[in-house]
């Protein structure tokens, strides 16, 4: 199963998708139930773990660091 969360800053639930098959990526659900798009129309900043990589707008997400050299 792939559910799709959007929490406050305390943890608390403000929304929950449809369930979409577990072989979903991430960023496809997101952008399949329009998370993306509704969060960068209206400017809110989101954080996603790196399956969101790419989602690009107001969604940040972790970056690797360089290798050292």
């Amino acid at each position: 199963m792939n559910i799709q969360f959007l929490t406050d800053p305390h943890g608390r639930l403000i929304w929950a998708s449809p369930v979409l098959p577990g072989s979903t990526h991430d960023l496809t659900a997101a952008r399949t139930h329009g998370i993306i798009d509704a969060l960068t129309s209206r400017v809110i900043a989101c954080y996603g773990d790196k399956g969101y990589v790419g989602a690009g707008g107001a969604i940040g997400t972790p970056y690797k660091r360089r290798k050292r050299s």
